[in-house]
């Protein structure tokens, strides 16, 4: 297959358009841009709201102007993360794609497809004159990626539909009804740093190659957390020997990934240097066996290094000890059968970054239950200021919850049986979707989410089960089809 041969092609000529325009999260000026003249230059009614969204509005085909008015919704932001040896400017350069079987991805890079393809239906519906649907909004929200900051400045009366549909789901054939709310803790340790003691040797040690993932969708896929195993051999080492010191640590990127790399530099005790190496290599071969099945490109490297200051030995110390002891994962499974056993709660050491006087840790706790959201949080800030940090949550987002009696849903998962002869699974993603947020500003939308199929998404692996896309565009089609009248 070629990319002249995707299917459908309206689609995959929007997306390659989409992907030469950088959108890294919070910098979306050039989507913004571009969605705004590419509407005009359409003739279609076009807004853009002071926070930055997007809204194109479709009049209805011939003689389904009476039908109910449908909101398609997508982020036009992406998350920018490449290969640490490549070198990519995601403020200039375009995302470069290619095909490997019947997947797309991008050339060690992010693909963008999270939610790229899903601004792309959108934009091939608006182009289309030869699909028949009722009045139609099509809404494109900025920074979904770093806080959802575009559907939470997004002011009532922006959206006017009685039906919503997010575009912004990765497995084709399930029909998300509920998200998890989610907020960031983040913890700060501050400390002088020193000038190292006589006879110690610098060590700087790397891992890399882990899957990491998305820190919702795939908290329960059990993927190795590059913080976590590297803060495991830091505290193992601090306690099976004398005057080791920490000289800094750094490992992930975004607050909603698993972290896939990290380093960190130590100087020992010249007379453990051996010993440090030999513990490391009997680490890596027991953590690999650990991650046999999820994480099989692990790559571990420790190597001499230059002396540098060292950071204070008791902060130092409590901060190896908070990695150690902070929750990472399942924290509990929803009790609600409709939604069969997904992650209720959870939380993720997402990065680590030590600056000249400060080590700051960013994790993300993740709740269908807003009590238990609550609670995690408070866990994990407990964990840090009981080791002497600073400690924080924001504000974050709210849980969507699911409509038992939805309309939508039922023409959805009609359609579906009609078009492919099976039920689709109907359930909640362990995930933050911009529905939750609408729930507040617009109580009485009825909404799902469905899209293609992605995998690896937040990371440099993303790609796109090219088949699906055909038959999620067909499914689209099919339910602005059937929607009833007003």
């Amino acid at each position: 297959m070629n990319k002249s041969e995707l299917k459908p092609a309206v689609v995959f000529e929007q997306f390659a358009k989409i992907n030469q325009i950088p959108r890294p999260s919070k910098r979306e000026e050039k989507m913004i841009a571009y969605l705004k003249e590419w509407g005009e230059s359409h003739g279609l009614a076009t807004n853009v709201d002071e926070t930055g969204n997007v809204i194109i509005r479709k009049p209805a085909t011939p003689g389904m102007e009476n039908r109910k008015t449908v909101i398609l919704q997508s982020h036009m932001d992406m998350v920018c993360d490449k290969l640490v040896d490549v070198e990519f400017n995601f403020d200039t350069d375009p995302i470069k794609t290619y095909i490997d079987g019947e997947w797309l991805t991008a050339e060690g890079t992010t693909l963008g497809a999270d939610d790229g393809i899903g601004c792309a239906m959108e934009l091939a519906l608006l182009e289309s004159n030869d699909i028949e649907h009722g009045p139609i909004e099509c809404v494109f929200t900025r920074d979904e990626e770093t806080g959802l900051s575009g559907a939470e400045g997004m002011k009532a009366g922006f959206m006017t539909g009685d039906y919503l549909i997010n575009l912004d789901s990765e497995d084709e054939g399930e029909i998300f009804v509920s998200c998890a709310g989610g907020r960031n803790t983040t913890a700060k340790f501050t400390f002088k740093k020193e000038d190292a003691p006589a006879g110690l040797f610098f060590l700087r040690a790397q891992l890399k190659g882990l899957v990491g993932g998305h820190s919702g969708d795939d908290i329960n896929k059990q993927r190795a957390n590059a913080i976590k195993l590297l803060g495991r051999f830091l505290f193992q080492t601090i306690n099976r020997y004398e005057g080791v010191r920490l000289a800094q640590f750094n490992s992930g990127k975004m607050h909603n990934a698993i972290p896939r790399d990290g380093m960190f530099v130590i100087a020992v005790p010249n007379a453990l240097k051996e010993n440090v190496k030999a513990d490391w290599n009997v680490f890596a071969a027991e953590v690999e066996d650990e991650f046999h099945v999820t994480d099989t490109q692990m790559v571990w490297t420790m190597e001499s290094t230059d002396a540098e200051p060292v950071i204070d030995a008791q902060v130092a110390r409590n901060f190896i000890f908070a990695l150690q002891a902070v929750d990472n994962g399942i924290y509990a499974i929803c009790q609600d059968p409709a939604l069969n056993g997904m992650v209720e709660t959870s939380s993720n050491i997402a990065s680590i970054e030590t600056k000249d006087n400060e080590i700051v840790i960013v994790s993300s706790q993740r709740s269908n239950v807003m009590s238990n959201l609550d609670n995690m949080c408070a866990t994990i800030r407990a964990t840090f200021q009981l080791a002497g940090a600073e400690a924080e949550s924001g504000d974050g987002y709210p849980a969507w919850k699911m409509r038992s009696n939805s309309e939508l849903q039922k023409i959805v998962r009609e359609s579906y049986v009609k078009l492919f002869g099976k039920e689709p699974i109907v359930r909640g993603i362990h995930a933050g979707l911009e529905c939750g947020l609408f729930s507040e500003r617009y109580p009485n939308l009825d909404m799902v989410s469905f899209g293609p199929t992605l995998r690896f998404v937040h990371t440099p692996e993303e790609r796109l089960l090219i088949p699906t896309v055909q038959m999620v565009w067909d499914h689209l089609l099919d339910v602005l089809k059937n929607i009833p009248a007003k």
